[in-house]
């Protein structure tokens, strides 16, 4: 079990963000004019139907913050991309796929509205690449929202989301992973969005650092039942992963260590209970989470049929592992 958040001694008293970047393992070689990932998957739909979404992970410069489990910054610049480049990537990622996805996410290892990441002159040009798409989701910082956002949403030819990073409301928790947002930020940011007939969809950690295992399952319930009351349509549920340096130094002192699959298969269950919107569980690496090799197939089966379903979906019965 890791130490209660008002126990860990793992974080310096100032200079959060040196000391999150002196950890970093080295930066990847990226092409400004090519995105460093894209893909395809489905999704459930507001509206309840199944989608097919293009997911293209774009390249640009590295977000203005420091959270302390962000690994993002690995396939970042360390300067803003030249204008139109973002346009090139877009492109070049849709040539791969094999149809047009009625929607696309856009991420872009940080905020949107960034003007350093995604220069406010190229919004034309983007929204004229993806003018198919009849609704596309986006990602930023709580407070970047704002008039860009409605620029964004008045050029698209379809439907605008947001998706913000709430990771916790956890009182002690979300001022120590360095986000420089609180609460109030996020509900003002949600409601700007609601006031401009943007959606919001919300990231929700399991299990960040500095939080006892006794609570995890807990304030991922808790948080998720915050952004639905702030107006989101959606809840993606993260399991948080290590691997950028910071992460392992909180490890060694006894600050963090990654959820169990059982905990976000319990934390998805539960989220969905709460009849508030959609809640997905995010299946990226889940063998990391695992510990069983015998029932992580099915397990990783089980959860992605909920994602579409939104409807609870029996356990999966172990006789190996017990559904640890």
């Amino acid at each position: 079990m890791t130490p209660p958040a008002h126990a860990s001694p793992a974080l310096p008293g100032r200079d959060l963000s040196s000391w999150i970047t002196a950890a970093r393992p080295p930066r990847a070689e990226v092409d400004p004019f090519k995105p460093y990932g894209f893909f395809l998957e489905q999704e459930r739909h507001d509206a309840g139907r199944i989608v097919n979404s293009g997911v293209i992970l774009l390249t640009n410069k590295e977000c203005p913050w420091r959270c302390v489990m962000c690994d993002l910054w690995k396939h970042t610049t360390t300067e803003s991309v030249p204008s139109g480049a973002i346009g090139r990537q877009i492109e070049f990622a849709l040539r791969q796929f094999n149809s047009r996805p009625e929607q696309l996410k856009l991420y872009n290892s940080g905020s949107f509205f960034d003007p350093a990441a995604i220069p406010v002159s190229d919004y034309a040009d983007i929204t004229r690449t993806i003018s198919f798409a009849t609704h596309v989701i986006v990602e930023s910082h709580p407070r970047l929202i704002g008039e860009k956002a409605v620029r964004l949403r008045d050029l698209l030819a379809g439907s605008l989301e947001v998706a913000m990073g709430l990771e916790t409301t956890h009182p002690q928790v979300l001022p120590r992973l360095n986000k420089k947002f609180d609460l109030g930020h996020f509900a003002r940011a949600a409601e700007f969005l609601r006031s401009h007939q943007i959606s919001l969809r919300a990231f929700v950690l399991v299990k960040p650092p500095f939080m006892d295992e006794a609570e995890e399952l807990e304030w991922a319930v808790k948080s998720a039942e915050f952004a639905f009351a702030c107006g989101a349509t959606a809840v993606s549920l993260i399991p948080t992963r290590g691997g950028n340096g910071a992460m392992e130094r909180l490890a060694e002192a006894g600050g963090f260590a990654p959820p169990r699959l059982a905990t976000l298969e319990r934390a998805l269950d539960a989220s969905l209970e709460l009849q508030r919107g959609r809640v997905f569980a995010d299946l990226w690496d889940l063998e990391q989470f695992s510990r069983c090799a015998d029932c992580l197939a099915a397990r990783r089966d089980r959860l992605r049929a909920v994602n579409l379903s939104q409807n609870a979906l029996p356990a999966i019965d172990c006789p190996a592992c017990g559904g640890l």
